[in-house]
C-alpha cells in the first residue's frame, strides 16, 4: 500500500510544473487515501520515511513547484483524516477514529510547523515580487493548510484515546460539536490543547502572521483586487480563526495570556475596520468589502470568548477608545450603508450588519438566565448611539415604504417572523442602555401620536402610521420577551434601572406603555378609527397588547409585592420594581386597562370583517392571554366581556370569523368561567353560551330532509362553524365547568353520529366531528362516574364502527395523483383523530377523579381500546405511518397498551396480532428516536411478560411466541425470535442515537432470556464471520462479557436491568467500531 502512495507522491512531484492542476489534485487525493488505508499497518519507520519526503518538498528542498505540490498533498492528507471530509472506504468506524487520533497526536502539529516553515522560506520572495509569482501560490497554499489545521476538531486535549473507546463516536456520524451558533453567523472554537502552546503562543507566531499580512497589505495597497487574492483570503481566514483560540492552549493565569493574545489580534485587525466611515466610503467607491467583513467576524469571535467588560477593555489598552465604541461606530456605518442601499439584501452592508448584530448579541445575551449584562459607561453610550441610529433607520425605511404597492410583509406575523432575529438583537442593545433608550422610544412615539392629531384632515397620515407600526414592533420587543409557553417575566434590565423612581405613574416604562395604550384606546372612537386605524396598524396594536399583557397585565408578583411592608424593603431597586409591576396590577389600573383591551378586541372582531390576520391575532394571541386564572376573576365582572359573550352566542356577525378563530374565541370565553364566584354560576354561564348551538345541531340532525338540506353550502358552513365552537368549548373544560360541558356533549351524541353518516363524503366535516369527540372525551373521561363512562365508551365504539363500516377514508387507486395525495392526507387526519380518541380513553385507567366506590363495576378500558385498535388498525398502512404525527400517535398508543396490558395480547386474533407486530418491526427501524424508544419499551413489555409467565408455568404469549403455521403449512418464526434478530442487527450494524442504548438493553435482556438457544447460535455465527483472528477473539470475549459481567443473573428485577445496561454499553463500544464499516 505504501508503495502505491509513494508512486502517487513521485508522480505529483515529477509533474509539479504541469499545468494540469486537476489531475495533480486527484492523484494527491488518491495518495492520501492510500496512506490512510495502510496507516495503522505501516511500520513507523516506513511512515516516517514517506512523510520525510513530503517534508523535504514542503520546505522547498526540491524546488518551488514541488514545494507547492507538497503543501497540497498535506492538505489532501489532513482532509482525508478529518471525519467531516474523509472518503467512504468500507472500513470499520474504529479504524477511521484511530487514524484521526494518531494523526492529531503525532503529526498535526508537525504539519502546521512545516506549513509555517514553507511560508517563511518564500516570504522574502513574496514581499519582493509581484502577486503572480509561484512563491505567492506556495505561501497562499501554506496559509490555507494552516487554516485547515486550525479548523480541525481537536480531541486529544479531551482524552481522545478514551473517547475512541468510551465516547459517543461509535454511534453517531461525527458532526463537530464545538461550533457556537449565533443567529446567522457561527464561530468555531479552536481548542488544540497545551501541546500547541509553544507553536501558537510562546513562539511569536501570531506577531509574525499579523506582520506578514500587514506588510503584504501595505505593498499591494495600490491593487484594489489584492484583498480578494488567494494569499490575502487565506491569511485573513487564519487570523480570524486564531481569534477563536481558547482552552488549555493558554496557561492557568486567570486569563492574562489569553487577553494578551486577543489584544495582539486586535492590534493587527483594527486597520481592517478603523476608521469605519473611511472604510465604508472606500467600499462604496469600489474597494473590496471582504477585509471589513473578516474584521467583523474577528470581533464576533472575540466577543464569544470574553465578558463585556473585558471585550471593551481590550482595545483601550492600545487605543484611546474601547472595543464597544469601535463596534458601535462600525454598526452605525453598516446601518447607514443599508439605508443608502434601500435595505437590499446580499449587499456588503447587509452582511456586515448581521455579523455585527450577532456580535452585540454575543456580548449582551445573558449568560446566566435572568441576569442582565452591565456595560461600562462609555459602553452604554455606544449601545445608546447604535440603538438610536437603528430606530431612526427603521423609521426611515417604514416611511419610505408607506406608498409601496408590493410590500412583501403585508401582515404582522410575516413582519415579525422576518424581522424577529433583528428585533431581538435590537432589544438587547436597547436594554443595555435602558435609561436612554426608553425615554427615546417614548419621545419618538409621542411625537408621531401628536402629529396625527395635529395633521388630522390637513395632511396624509400614511407615513406616520407606518412609522408607528414599526415603533410598535420595536417597543414590544424591548419591553417584553416572548413567553414560549410560559408567562414571561419583566426583563431584569427594566426592573433594576430607574432606581430613584418609586411612583408607578412616573416610571419611564409605565409612561411608555401608557402612551401606547392611550393611542390604542383611540381606536374605540369611530371617527378616529376611520381616519387612522387601518387593519395593518390594528394588527400591530393587537400584537403589542398581547405581548405586553402576558408580562405586565395583573402579574402574579404584583399582588405579592404590593401587599408587603414597604418599610421592610432595604433596597431602592426593590421599590422601583414594585412600582413597575403594580401599576397594572389588580389593585391599581389593571382592571381599567383590561376593560380597554376587551373593548378593542370586540372592535377588531366586529368592525373589521374579513381581516383574517387581525382576527387571528385577537382570537389566538390576545384573548388567550386575558383568560389566565388570576385575571379571569376580574374579567367576568366586566360588562365588555359579557357583551363579547353575548355577541358570540347571539350575533350572526361573528359567524363571519374564520372557523379556527371561532374555536379559539369559544375556548377563551369558556375558560373565563373559572373566574365565576361558584361552580353553579360557571356551569350556568357555559349553558347560556353554548345552549343555542347544541339546540341547532339537535334540530338540524332531526330534519326529515336532512340529506338534502345538509349538502347546501350554507348548511355545511354553519355545521362547520358550530363544530369548531363546540371543539373550543370542549378544549376549555375545567373541573368547575365539567358538568355543563359533559351535558353539552351528551346532548349531541346522536346528532354527531347522524351527521357522520350524512357527511361521510365531506372529509372536512368528518374530521371536525371526530376532533370534537376527541377533545370532548379528553376533557371529560377522568371525571366521569362508572355509569357516565359506560355511556361515553358506548358512544365512542358506535362512532368507530360507523366510521369503519362506511369505509370512510378508503382511497381509490383510480384517482389522479393529486386527488390521491389529498385523499391520503384526509385519511391521515381522520386516523390520527381516532388514535387520539383511543388514547384519551386510556387515560381513564391512569387518572380517575370520579367518586365511584370500588364495588361499582367499571368498564374494562383495555378491552375497549384493543377493540378500537382492531377497528382502526386495518385502515393504517405502513405508508400512512410515514406521516410523522400519525406515526407518533400510533406508536404512543400501541406502546402504552403493550406495556400496561400485555396479558391482552394472546387474546388478539392472528390478523390483529400480525398487524401490530408488523408495525412494531417498522417502528424499531424508524428514524425518529422517540418512535424507536416507544417500540423498544413495547418489546420489553412483551418479552418480560412472556418470560415471567413461563417461569410460573403459564403459556405467556403462547403460540405467538413459539411460532404459527402460515397458510402454506410452514412454521413461522415466533415474534420473540424475530425481534431478537432484528434488535441485534440494529444495535450492531445500524445508525441510532446513544439515547436508545438503555431502552434497547431493557428489551434485549428478556429477549435473550426467552430465546437463549437462538442467541447462542447468532453469537456463534457472528464470531465465525470474522476473518481477523484478533477481532474474532475480541468479539468472543465481548459477547461472553455481555451476559456474564457485573454478576448478571437471569432475573428481571431493577438491579439486573441496570447491570445489563452497563454491559451492553461496554459491549457496543468495544465491537461496533470494527463491525460497522464506513
Amino acid at each position: 500500500m505504501i508503495r502505491k502512495a509513494c508512486f502517487c507522491l513521485c508522480f505529483i512531484m515529477q509533474n509539479a510544473s504541469s499545468p494540469d492542476a486537476y489531475v495533480q489534485a486527484k492523484v494527491a487525493a488518491v495518495g492520501a487515501q492510500l496512506m490512510k488505508r495502510g496507516w495503522l499497518e505501516f511500520p513507523d519507520a516506513e511512515k516516517d520515511a514517506f512523510l520525510s519526503e513530503v517534508k523535504q518538498a514542503v520546505l522547498g528542498n526540491h524546488g518551488v513547484d514541488a514545494q507547492f505540490m507538497g503543501v497540497n498533498f498535506l492538505e489532501s492528507l489532513v482532509s482525508e483524516f478529518s471525519p467531516s471530509t474523509s472518503s467512504a472506504m468500507g472500513l470499520p468506524r474504529e479504524f477511521h477514529e484511530q487514524c484521526r487520533i494518531t494523526l492529531e497526536r503525532d503529526y498535526l502539529k508537525k504539519f502546521y510547523c512545516w506549513a509555517q516553515d514553507a511560508t517563511l522560506s518564500v516570504t522574502n520572495k513574496v514581499v519582493e515580487c509581484d502577486s503572480t509569482a509561484i512563491e505567492v501560490k506556495v505561501c497562499a497554499a501554506a496559509l490555507r493548510l494552516m487554516f485547515q489545521i486550525m479548523n480541525w476538531e481537536f480531541q486529544c486535549n479531551k482524552s481522545a484515546l478514551d473517547l475512541a473507546k468510551k465516547g459517543l463516536n461509535m454511534f453517531s456520524s461525527g458532526v463537530r460539536n464545538d461550533t457556537v451558533m449565533l443567529k446567522k453567523s457561527e464561530c468555531v472554537l479552536v481548542q488544540p490543547g497545551p501541546a500547541w502552546h509553544d507553536v501558537l503562543i510562546s513562539s511569536g507566531h501570531i506577531g509574525w502572521l499579523l506582520g506578514l499580512y500587514g506588510t503584504l497589505r501595505q505593498k499591494f495597497s495600490y491593487d484594489s483586487h489584492w484583498l480578494d487574492s488567494p494569499i490575502a483570503v487565506s491569511a485573513r481566514q487564519l487570523i480570524v480563526q486564531l481569534c477563536s483560540l481558547t482552552g488549555t492552549v493558554f496557561p492557568s493565569d486567570n486569563g492574562q495570556t489569553q487577553q494578551h493574545h486577543l489584544v495582539q489580534m486586535l492590534s493587527g485587525i483594527i486597520q481592517w475596520i478603523d476608521p469605519p466611515d473611511a472604510i465604508s466610503s472606500a467600499i462604496e467607491c469600489g474597494k473590496s468589502e471582504s477585509e471589513l467583513l473578516d474584521g467583523c467576524r474577528a470581533l464576533l469571535s472575540i466577543a464569544t470568548l470574553t465578558t463585556p467588560m473585558i471585550f471593551h477593555q481590550l482595545l483601550k489598552s492600545i487605543s484611546t477608545f474601547g472595543t464597544l465604541s469601535l463596534l458601535s461606530a462600525l454598526m452605525c456605518e453598516a446601518v447607514k450603508a443599508c439605508l443608502a442601499n434601500n435595505n437590499e439584501e446580499e449587499t456588503w452592508s447587509w452582511y456586515a450588519r448581521d455579523i455585527l448584530l450577532d456580535t452585540w448579541t454575543a456580548i449582551l445575551e445573558p449568560k446566566d438566565s435572568g441576569k442582565s449584562v452591565v456595560l461600562p459607561p462609555d459602553g452604554k453610550s455606544a449601545a445608546a448611539n447604535v440603538f438610536e441610529l437603528i430606530v431612526q433607520s427603521e423609521l426611515n425605511v417604514a416611511a419610505a415604504s408607506a406608498f409601496d404597492d408590493g410590500d412583501d410583509y403585508d401582515n404582522i406575523q410575516t413582519s415579525i417572523s422576518v424581522m424577529d432575529e433583528r428585533l431581538s438583537s435590537y432589544a438587547l442593545i436597547a436594554r443595555a442602555a435602558i435609561d436612554v433608550t426608553i425615554p427615546l422610544l417614548d419621545r419618538l412615539f409621542s411625537e408621531r401620536f401628536s402629529s396625527l392629531h395635529q395633521g388630522r384632515g390637513k395632511s396624509d397620515p400614511t407615513r406616520t402610521l407606518e412609522e408607528l407600526y414599526s415603533l410598535l414592533l420595536i417597543i414590544g420587543h424591548v419591553l417584553a420577551d416572548e413567553g414560549e409557553g410560559e408567562t414571561p417575566l419583566v426583563p431584569e434590565a427594566l426592573q433594576c434601572n430607574f432606581v430613584d423612581i418609586v411612583e408607578a405613574e412616573k416610571h419611564p416604562v409605565v409612561i411608555l406603555y401608557g402612551s401606547i395604550i392611550k393611542f390604542a384606546e383611540q381606536s374605540l372612537d369611530q371617527e378616529m378609527r376611520a381616519a387612522f386605524f387601518s387593519p395593518r396598524l390594528m394588527e400591530a396594536i393587537i400584537w403589542f397588547l398581547a405581548r405586553w399583557s402576558a408580562t405586565y397585565l395583573m402579574p402574579l408578583e404584583s399582588g405579592k409585592q404590593f401587599s408587603s411592608n414597604k418599610h421592610d424593603l432595604q433596597h431602592e431597586p426593590q421599590l422601583t420594581r414594585i412600582a413597575l409591576l403594580s401599576f397594572c396590577g389588580d389593585q391599581n389600573q389593571g382592571k381599567l386597562v383590561l376593560d380597554i383591551i376587551v373593548r378593542i378586541s370586540i372592535i377588531t372582531l366586529v368592525s373589521y370583517p374579513g381581516e383574517n390576520d387581525l382576527q387571528a391575532l385577537t382570537c389566538c394571541q390576545l384573548l388567550p392571554v386575558l383568560v389566565r386564572r388570576n385575571i379571569c376573576v376580574h374579567l367576568v365582572t366586566l360588562e365588555s366581556w359579557h357583551n363579547l359573550a353575548s355577541a358570540f352566542a347571539n350575533d350572526r356577525n361573528l359567524f363571519s370569523l374564520n372557523a379556527i378563530h371561532q374555536r379559539s374565541l369559544a375556548e377563551a370565553l369558556i375558560r373565563s368561567a373559572i373566574g365565576m364566584s361558584n361552580p353553579e354560576a360557571s356551569n350556568q354561564y357555559v349553558r347560556d353560551l353554548m345552549g343555542q348551538m347544541t339546540a341547532y345541531l339537535v334540530d338540524i340532525s332531526s330534519k326529515n330532509d336532512l340529506k338534502v338540506v345538509a349538502q347546501q353550502p350554507d348548511a355545511i358552513l354553519s355545521v362547520t362553524f358550530l363544530l369548531e365552537r363546540l371543539r373550543g368549548a370542549a378544549r376549555a373544560s375545567e373541573p368547575r365547568t365539567q358538568k355543563a360541558i359533559f351535558q353539552m356533549g351528551v346532548a349531541i351524541m346522536n346528532p354527531v353520529l347522524t351527521l357522520l353518516e350524512t357527511y361521510k363524503h365531506e372529509s372536512a366535516v368528518v374530521y371536525l366531528l371526530l376532533k370534537f369527540v376527541v377533545d370532548w372525551v379528553d376533557g371529560q373521561i377522568v371525571f366521569l362516574e362508572a355509569k357516565d363512562t359506560a355511556v361515553v365508551i358506548s358512544f365512542c365504539m358506535r362512532l368507530l364502527q360507523l366510521y369503519s363500516s362506511h369505509n370512510i377514508g378508503k382511497i381509490s387507486l383510480s384517482l389522479s395523483s393529486s386527488l390521491l395525495s389529498e385523499a391520503s392526507t384526509d385519511k391521515y387526519k381522520d386516523l390520527r383523530a381516532l388514535l387520539q380518541l383511543l388514547t384519551n380513553l386510556c387515560s381513564k385507567d391512569l387518572v380517575d377523579f370520579s367518586r365511584d366506590s370500588d364495588e361499582v363495576e367499571s368498564t374494562d378500558i383495555a378491552q375497549v381500546v384493543y377493540l378500537g385498535l382492531h377497528i382502526v388498525t386495518p385502515l393504517i398502512s405502513l405508508d400512512m405511518l410515514k406521516y410523522p404525527k400519525l406515526c407518533h400517535d400510533y406508536f404512543a398508543l400501541l406502546s402504552h397498551m403493550l406495556e400496561v396490558y400485555p396479558e391482552k395480547v394472546p387474546q388478539l386474533n392472528s390478523e390483529a396480532f400480525a398487524h401490530i407486530i408488523g408495525t412494531l418491526d417498522f417502528g424499531i427501524h424508524h428514524q425518529d428516536t422517540e418512535v424507536v424508544d416507544m417500540c423498544l419499551r413495547a418489546l420489553k413489555a412483551l418479552a418480560s411478560y412472556h418470560y415471567k409467565e413461563r417461569g410460573t408455568g403459564k403459556e405467556g404469549l403462547g403460540s405467538y411466541a413459539s411460532g404459527l403455521m402460515d397458510p402454506n403449512g410452514k412454521l413461522q418464526e415466533g415474534i420473540l425470535s424475530r425481534f431478537l434478530r432484528s434488535l441485534l442487527q440494529l444495535l450492531l450494524f445500524e445508525d441510532y442515537s446513544t439515547e436508545l442504548v438503555s431502552s434497547a438493553a431493557d428489551a434485549l435482556l428478556p429477549l435473550i432470556l426467552c430465546e437463549q438457544g437462538l442467541y447462542q447460535r447468532l453469537a456463534h455465527e457472528l464470531i465465525e464471520k470474522q476473518m481477523d483472528p484478533s477481532l474474532k477473539s475480541r468479539l468472543a470475549i465481548a459477547l461472553r462479557c455481555l451476559t456474564s459481567s457485573n454478576q448478571l443473573s437471569s432475573s428481571l428485577d431493577r438491579l439486573n436491568y441496570q447491570k445489563f445496561r452497563k454491559n451492553l454499553l461496554n459491549f457496543l463500544i468495544e465491537v461496533r467500531g470494527f463491525l460497522r464499516t464506513m
